[in-house]
């Protein structure tokens, strides 16, 4: 996986279309990221680099609830494999 912006904009609009708000905020973080589930929104360590961003998202986005069906083919794809690589640590 690539850490640059533009991983990072693909990463962030697969909770965005799955109905979550995505807010970056100053806070103490234990894992760089607060889920606010009744309210959909996420929000990340706005002090994170791009590469802490991208990994946060990684770790953050098999955590919610999200419906495939709601992301556009790029988004689902990158869903898949995020949800993958997960699978492949965990093995």
């Amino acid at each position: 996986m690539k850490y640059n912006q533009s991983m990072l904009d693909k990463l962030e609009a697969i909770p965005e279309q799955a109905g979550y708000v995505l807010r970056y905020e100053r806070g103490t973080f234990q894992s760089g990221y607060c889920i606010l589930e009744q309210k959909k929104v996420v929000v990340l360590n706005k002090f994170l680099q791009i590469e802490g961003r991208i990994n946060t998202l990684v770790d953050l986005i098999p955590q919610l609830e999200i419906d495939p069906g709601l992301l556009s083919e790029e988004s689902a794809k990158l869903y898949a494999s995020v949800l993958a690589k997960l699978e492949t640590e965990e093995n």
